[in-house]
């Protein structure tokens, strides 16, 4: 599964892009905001940072202005996806740009009957966002796991991202469901290293090895 990282620290994720284990980035306006800076500064650092893709998100709630600033975002890197919400605007936006060959987010999918439209868009991913379903009763992975049967029966080449993610626990999940993607927050995609048992082991390991007053160089 391709692990992407939802931030706009350029910093934290040069920092974290040194594992070799960060597949893209996702932003949305949130952390954008929350960066302070110019969207389009922000988003070409990130994308002379990372390989993979990078989706940057459109503001405009009709087709035209989600197409003008799509070309826009596009423009500013080859990697750049384009990020628009699930709605009938932005489905025809992504029709569009599938012709184009501008590649896609379709976020904030809340539904298989949603990610059933995005595909027969032409989306390049879909971001079902598992956290908020959870939130409202629901079990978000259930609805990755709707997805994927779905796609695969009818061979649809849409991705699906799994968004909103909360910890550890809904990575490994959204992985065995069958998720391709996973955009994670920085404190989660650090929590995946760790584990009580693996820290204790190492302790007793080099308390051992001390022991031996050894040296291997």
């Amino acid at each position: 599964m391709q692990l992407f990282l939802d931030t706009t620290d350029v910093a934290i994720l040069k920092d974290l892009a040194m594992t070799g284990l960060v597949d893209g980035v996702t932003t949305n306006p949130t952390l954008i905001a929350k960066s302070g800076r110019p969207m389009l500064q922000v988003i070409a650092e990130i994308c002379a940072a990372v390989e993979g893709p990078v989706s940057a998100e459109v503001a405009a709630m009709d087709t035209a202005g989600m197409l003008d600033e799509g070309r826009k975002l596009a423009s500013i890197a080859p990697n750049v996806v384009v990020k628009v919400p699930l709605t009938r605007d932005g489905l025809i936006a992504t029709r569009e740009f599938a012709q184009e060959g501008i590649a896609t987010n379709v976020t904030l999918c809340f539904s298989a009957a949603q990610a059933l439209l995005a595909a027969k868009a032409g989306a390049s991913y879909i971001s079902p966002f598992i956290g908020r379903l959870d939130d409202h009763g629901a079990d978000g992975m259930d609805l990755i796991v709707e997805i994927r049967a779905i796609y695969d029966n009818y061979g649809f080449d849409t991705e699906i991202l799994a968004a909103s993610i909360r910890s550890p626990a809904h990575v490994t999940t959204a992985a065995l469901a069958g998720s391709d993607c996973a955009t994670i927050p920085p404190d989660v995609f650090n929590a995946l290293f760790k584990h009580p048992l693996t820290e204790r082991g190492l302790d007793q390991f080099m308390s051992d090895w001390a022991k031996t007053g050894q040296s291997i160089l």
